[in-house]
């Protein structure tokens, strides 16, 4: 079995800087193997649709997807406080929610990130969205702590395929020259959080238990000893469910979109590297189709690069075609996709890249889980601190998280700017990140508890606009999609540390004066957020190329 070869020096991807020219020249083929040049004609027929309206359709299927991303992550934090009222475990176990849902993000992440380089990226599309869909709906049912972490894991499970999923989906949709769409994406995670944020303020507040933390005596879950007072039943605390039911409708929306309204075609990429190049014609020529305009390659293309080509084995030619792909067993079937992930250790520059990724992701994923899950609830107890209402607080929520829109937008505006790009974009935001947890851990001022979660936000966003539309640029399509989901999951798996390590930190009771011990939580964020300055800044300069193949 022949070994593929993917050189450094090949047009690939775009580097990581500043930026290069987005334009290709198609006769620049020495030195590619089959597969790759058969992507240049792919990339060269993608360019020439531009962002027509199958383009438009898929970016913004996609940014849906980015969406759920977050429209749940929020959910658990702004729950949290009417859930443990309710339901009666101490604060001390809170960060189970977070764990249950980072360890589904993390099984998710892996699974399907994998699972989209094997059967393709149309099924992974629309199964992640289906699954959310079902199990947030059920979360709104649940009547014990055990029954929601049980749920929330599911839930988590179909979530956590989104990103990398929908960024490999993304990227081969749409012309070279329009990949700084690929960070636009993440304008849909602000959206979904401020969205998420106005659905919880319409209900939270007004169908809740003693919605204030600023009362002395807030009525106490009817599941623990509270000598035959009132206590917080199901009835009067049907806020939470109320959000979670809506979510849910919300997601299935979302399928019902991918699935019933529009369907795309699968990847020609991925049927090129699976040996099916009729069917990559085929899907290119439905895409030119949608967007009224003549198919600028047909499979005697491709046929006449096979006939001329001479350089080693081929990605295709490993996969094999028809009846070849038939008579492999269940085994031989199995190296070969083993020995195509050895491509993220391919040499130094190669193993390099994807470590640094990996790191990134871990620590990026950390900090903004910590935030993510306590700063709702710190917030809302400094704002009772200085007799500010629950309801002031979850209206300052959409203060908070609308600028993430524009943190976005500029992290996008700075992808190609020179001598800034990428790297550099990505160094200032997670430094900057880190930086608001740390001072907002010290005061506590209405204008201060509103200006330095807004900072927080403001830059997270930005870093991971970059981040996330970066990362599929770099790794070629054979293992894009399982390099995002790896790097996705070893992210998501120190979500799961993240609130264990919180917890520890945490008093078993429920105080009135925590706030302290809250604020270690954003010692910890800060300072885990800020290894992300280093990760990034050692990330090198120029990978690969130009091309995404």
């Amino acid at each position: 079995m022949g070994k593929e070869k993917l050189s450094n020096d090949s047009p690939v991807n775009e580097a990581i800087g500043s930026g290069s020219p987005n334009g290709h020249d198609p006769l620049e083929m020495d030195g590619l193997t089959l597969y790759e040049k058969k992507c240049v004609l792919i990339n060269h027929e993608i360019d020439n649709n531009g962002m027509g309206r199958y383009q438009w359709y898929i970016w913004g299927l996609c940014g849906f997807g980015y969406m759920l991303d977050l429209l749940w992550a929020q959910a658990f934090g702004l729950v949290l406080s009417p859930l443990e009222q309710e339901l009666g475990f101490s604060l001390s176990n809170s960060g189970n929610i977070s764990v249950a849902f980072s360890a589904g993000l993390t099984a998710g992440a892996f699974f399907w990130g994998v699972l989209v380089d094997i059967i393709g990226r149309q099924w992974a599309f629309n199964l992640t969205c289906l699954i959310s869909a079902v199990f947030g709906l059920g979360l709104g049912g649940c009547n014990s702590y055990t029954a929601f972490l049980v749920v929330t894991a599911f839930v988590g499970f179909g979530i956590g395929g989104n990103i990398p999923i929908d960024t490999t989906i993304c990227l081969e949709f749409i012309p070279q020259n329009r990949r700084f769409l690929l960070a636009l994406l993440s304008i849909f995670q602000p959206i979904g959080v401020v969205v998420c944020s106005a659905i919880a303020y319409g209900f939270i507040p007004k169908f809740s238990c003693s919605p204030n933390f600023s009362e002395a005596n807030p009525l106490l879950s009817c599941n623990v000893p509270h000598d035959g007072q009132a206590c917080c039943t199901r009835q009067s605390n049907m806020g939470w469910r109320y959000l979670m039911f809506t979510l849910g409708a919300i997601t299935l929306g979302v399928f019902i979109l991918r699935f019933v309204v529009f369907r795309f075609k699968e990847s020609p990429k991925f049927l090129v590297y699976r040996g099916h190049d009729e069917k990559a014609i085929a899907t290119l020529e439905h895409i030119a189709k949608f967007n009224k305009r003549a198919c600028g390659i047909s499979l005697a293309d491709f046929e006449a690069l096979t006939g001329e080509h001479n350089s080693t084995t081929s990605a295709t030619e490993l996969i094999g075609t028809g009846s070849k792909q038939l008579q492999r067993s269940t085994k031989e079937k199995i190296m070969i996709e083993l020995a195509r992930y050895k491509m993220l250790f391919n040499g130094w520059q190669m193993t390099r890249l994807t470590i640094l990724v990996w790191l990134t992701y871990i620590c990026d994923f950390w900090g903004f889980t910590l935030a993510g899950t306590y700063l709702p609830t710190i917030l809302a107890k400094k704002n009772g601190s200085i007799n500010l209402s629950l309801e002031f607080t979850y209206r300052t929520y959409l203060a908070i998280y609308a600028p993430g829109i524009v943190g976005v937008v500029l992290g996008t505006m700075m992808y190609s700017v020179p001598s800034v790009g990428r790297k550099w974009t990505m160094v200032i935001s997670s430094g900057l990140m880190g930086i608001s947890m740390f001072v907002f851990s010290a005061v506590n001022t209405e204008a201060s508890n509103i200006g330095l979660n807004v900072m927080e936000y403001f830059f997270q966003s930005m870093f991971n606009a970059v981040l996330y539309g970066w990362t599929p640029e770099v790794f070629p399509a054979p293992i894009r999609g399982t390099a995002c989901g790896v790097a996705s999951f070893w992210g998501r798996l120190f979500g799961i540390i993240a609130p264990l390590t919180a917890q520890s930190l945490l008093p078993s009771g429920s105080t009135a004066n925590d706030g302290p011990a809250l604020n270690r939580v954003l010692y910890l964020a800060g300072g885990i957020t800020l290894g992300c300055v280093l990760t990034v800044s050692l990330l090198p300069n120029k990978v690969l190329g130009r091309q995404s193949m």
